[in-house]
């Protein structure tokens, strides 16, 4: 006979799923204020959004992956390595990254030493960045002209992460999860940010996929349960 683990927060996620019925869907509305009415921990929760999509994961073709520009921010601070040369390197500093250079941040990267979270590069610097393409692909740091972290514009590239974006993968059977705000965020800015998100999934639907693209939602935070949302809230 099994052991029942006790997970930390479990009292207090328990009470909160009485508050309200796991069958159900709810307008996105109603969802997010049932979240910030739960919470009752002493550190600010992140919100996160899970997307259930109508693609083969396993298909290359069908990969769903993207950038969404937060209008309200992601309440997280985000380390920006900027990997330039020549007047980029004053542009970049200007602009607000954490960590400019080009051979010097590249000899940390060989090292394993990654105080950043997003990394640019602009194209006439790619080659040299090559050697240590492996680490930063695994680490999910890697610039991608399709995610605009290699780009001419790096000054227009920097203020757009330092504003709040979110990148966006799908995961095994074409999940997408992203947090999207802090539960002290306001209601309206929370909606605005899921609708951003999930507008920008939609605009990544791949021509392979079949049916119903968006199948599921999900919002949930840190410390509590998922509530599922009604797609007509949240889809256009």
């Amino acid at each position: 006979m099994g052991t029942k683990v006790k997970t930390k927060g479990g009292k207090r996620i328990e009470k909160v799923r009485e508050s309200f019925d796991s069958m159900k869907s709810y307008n996105l509305k109603e969802a997010i204020e049932i979240l910030k009415k739960s919470t009752s921990t002493k550190f600010d929760e992140t919100v996160e959004i899970v997307m259930n999509l109508g693609v083969d994961a396993t298909k290359s073709d069908q990969l769903v992956r993207g950038v969404a520009q937060m209008p309200n921010g992601t309440g997280k601070k985000i380390r920006v390595a900027a990997l330039v040369k020549g007047p980029n390197v004053e542009k970049a500093k200007a602009a607000g990254a954490d960590i400019v250079g080009l051979d010097d941040i590249i000899d940390d990267i060989k090292e394993e030493k990654i105080n950043f979270d997003i990394c640019i590069a602009t194209p006439d610097v790619m080659p040299k960045i090559s050697p240590v393409a492996k680490i930063l692909g695994t680490k999910g740091l890697m610039p991608n002209p399709k995610l605009g972290t290699v780009t001419m514009d790096v000054e227009s590239a920097i203020k757009k992460i330092k504003a709040g974006q979110v990148k966006f993968r799908t995961e095994k059977a074409g999940i997408i999860h992203a947090g999207i705000g802090k539960i002290s965020f306001t209601l309206d800015a929370l909606i605005g940010n899921v609708s951003a998100l999930v507008d920008a999934v939609q605009k990544e639907k791949p021509t392979g996929s079949k049916g119903s693209y968006v199948k599921s939602v999900f919002v949930t935070s840190t410390m509590s349960p998922s509530l599922r949302v009604e797609l007509g809230s949240v889809l256009k």
